[in-house]
Formats: structure tokens, sequence, C-alpha cells
């Protein structure tokens, strides 16, 4: 990878690397290469089955990390592709691929943004740090990527001032929206214990599907909580259902449920599991279950602050639109970085064809990116 600031001809190059994850299939070590020739230290890191990248310039003052991730998500049934769908093709002013959203477009604008931010501003590093966290799990179980990088940078005691995510925020045009938080995610899983029979003789069973369906639908209509002036109130969509083996003249003995909770700070996993249980517990005679949990992440949100100021600045500059700073949408790995550095936004494209057949990004729209991207450096880090 060269080091100019196309964020066109950037993307093409990483969008023709097949990096489905976890697999990095050679994709940061493009950028490792690009980010060199800038002047940058770059680090490969390895956990797990997972490949990482950290690259820093400079090594005093502010710091200010660009965030992102290299892998995607699976193409799916790749004939009803317009194009293939890690040719990077160009057709009336898109480009096509996967990852061109989510998000090797945002790593591209971020790429050309720091090479020209750098050839403007020679001697940034004498004062300040520039910084990229490229993950290769955000796609996946976001266990082995950011997590333990933000693990390895703090046993290297190296802090981070500023964080730019560069996910897909925008839903009508670029600069319509930034993320100044995120949603909760906790994923819980609900087994009822009932007791295995012939459906002939239902008296000599007990079905935890009859017994339960009252319970279900009491959970699905509760209100967990009335949100607050950042987040909307919390959710819960039941997202998988089996009892059985399939057999027709079978009572089941059990009923697994799964369900997500997405929560904002009006809550924590711990008030929304205790509510959980207090609807269960109402089963009358008492029905007996096993409730287990998983947290993905826990709400954020960025209150102020310098980042945000010049966000908003720099895209109604460039972008001749005010954004709307708001908390929708699923999580990020902004959800783990925000824990060692409160000052974390999220900014990048419209995301309307994320993860779908056809993804895709109008070419004007990575230039537009990009700029905005610079202007935010400058704004941050004015000329002397």
């Amino acid at each position: 990878m060269k080091p100019n600031d196309s964020p066109l001809d950037l993307a093409i190059e990483l969008i023709r690397v097949a990096s489905i994850s976890p697999r990095d299939e050679g994709c940061q070590a493009l950028i490792g290469h690009f980010l060199q020739q800038l002047g940058f230290t770059v680090y490969s890191l390895r956990f797990g089955q997972v490949d990482n990248l950290y690259a820093r310039l400079g090594e005093r003052g502010k710091h200010f990390c660009f965030a992102g991730h290299t892998d995607v998500v699976t193409p799916g049934d790749v004939s009803r592709w317009r194009s293939p769908p890690f040719a990077a093709a160009i057709q009336d002013g898109l480009l096509i691929g996967r990852g061109a959203n989510d998000m090797k477009g945002g790593v591209a604008a971020m790429l050309a943004a720091a090479a020209r931010f750098l050839q403007q501003h020679p001697g940034f590093a004498e004062q300040n740090s520039l910084s990229f966290l490229i993950t290769g799990d955000e796609e996946g179980s976001a266990v082995d990527g950011t997590v333990k990088v933000l693990e390895w940078l703090r046993q290297r005691r190296e802090q981070l001032d500023y964080c730019l995510v560069g996910e897909p925020t925008c839903m009508q045009q670029l600069g319509d929206g930034l993320k100044i938080g995120r949603r909760g995610s906790l994923n819980a899983e609900l087994i009822f214990h009932g007791k295995q029979g012939h459906v002939a003789y239902p008296h000599l069973a007990d079905n935890p599907i009859h017994r339960a369906a009252p319970l279900l639908d009491r959970l699905a209509r509760h209100r967990f909580d009335e949100g607050n002036d950042h987040f909307p109130p919390t959710t819960l969509q039941m997202t998988n259902l089996q009892a059985g083996d399939g057999s027709d003249n079978v009572i089941p003995g059990s009923l697994r449920v799964a369900f997500n909770f997405r929560f904002g700070t009006a809550s924590s996993p711990e008030t929304l599991l205790a509510q959980v249980r207090a609807i269960l517990d109402q089963a009358d005679p008492p029905l007996p279950y096993t409730l287990t949990s998983h947290l993905s992440g826990h709400p954020f949100q960025t209150e102020g602050g310098r980042l945000l100021q010049a966000l908003q600045h720099s895209i109604t500059e460039i972008l001749g639109i005010t954004p709307n700073p708001n908390t929708a949408g699923g999580t990020s790995d902004a959800r783990f970085i925000s824990l060692d550095c409160p000052q974390t936004l999220e900014f990048g494209l419209f995301s309307p064809t994320i993860h779908q057949i056809d993804e895709r990004v109008p070419v004007v729209e990575l230039e537009r990116l990009t700029r905005v991207y610079t202007h935010l450096l400058h704004t941050l880090f004015p000329h002397p």
C-alpha cells in the first residue's frame, strides 16, 4: 500500500482482501506498511486467533487515536451481488464491496487523513501523538481484539486522550449523526424445567411451553425503565426458542429461551435480571427455571469535551450540516475504549447497506469523510 492520500485507492486495496472475521488474510499488513512509511512505529499484536494492529507516531503531548476494524461479515450468496463482493468494483459512482461501509471505507479515510495532516503539519510528532488501533475481531466475539490491545496499552502505561472510532454513524446523509455513546448489551438464556411425557397423557407430564407462555408474554410487554435524556427505554428481544426434539407425540421436558437487552444508563444488568426473576417468580404453581447471562458491554456516554466540540465544528465546516449527537444503534468497540478514554466518539459513513448484499458507498463520500477527519486533526492540533 503506497503512502498516498486517496481514500478511494486505499479503500479498494483493503476491500480486495477477503478478511472475513476473524481471518485477516494480510489486510493489516497493508495498513502497517502504509503507516510505517509515514513514520509510525507499528506493532502487530496477535491474541488467540485474532490479528490486531497498533501504530503510534510521537511520544508526548496530547494523544489522539483513530480506532476501527478490518474484519468483515460474510458476503452471503455471492451470486446475488451485482459484482463480486471482494472485487471493489465502481459502478454509477458507487464503490461496491463487503466492508465498503463497515468499515474499510472509514479506515481508508482515516489513513488518508493522517497522511494529509502530517504532510501539512511536519512537526506534529515533536509535541503530540497520533495512533491507530485496528482490530480483526469487531464483527466476531470481540474477545481477543480491542479488549486485549487495551490491556497491552495499560501494561505499557500508554494513555489515550482522544479517540475517534470510524464506525458508520449516519443514516440519511454523511454528517447527520455522530455517536456520543452506545447502549449496553446483555444476553441471557432462560431454561424452564418441566416434565417430559406422552401427549396423550398430559396429566402425567408438565409441559414447560404451556406454563412458560404467560410468563414470556409478561416479559415481552414489561417496561424495564423509562430511559433518560440520552438513552431510550430498555428493550428486550427474544431471539430463540427451542423445545423438544421434533417428535409430535412427546411433551418436552424443557424450554430454552434466548433473549437480549439493549439498555442505557437508566438500568444496570443487575436491575434488569432482578426484574426478570420477579416476573418468573409469579408463576403459580412455581415453574422451575435456570437463568444465565453474559454482558457484552456496558452503556457509555461522552459528555461534552474538546473532542466533541472539535468534531461538531469540523462536520459543520466541511459538510455544511449540523450533526445529531445520539446513542442509537448497536454496540461497537467504543464501549471498551471509553473505559480508558472518556473522550471517545464515533463518526463515519452513512450506514443503510452495512452487512447487506451489494454493500456500497458513494465514492464522493470517502473524500468528504477524509476532509472531515483532516479538519478535525487540524482543529485539535493547530499548526504553531
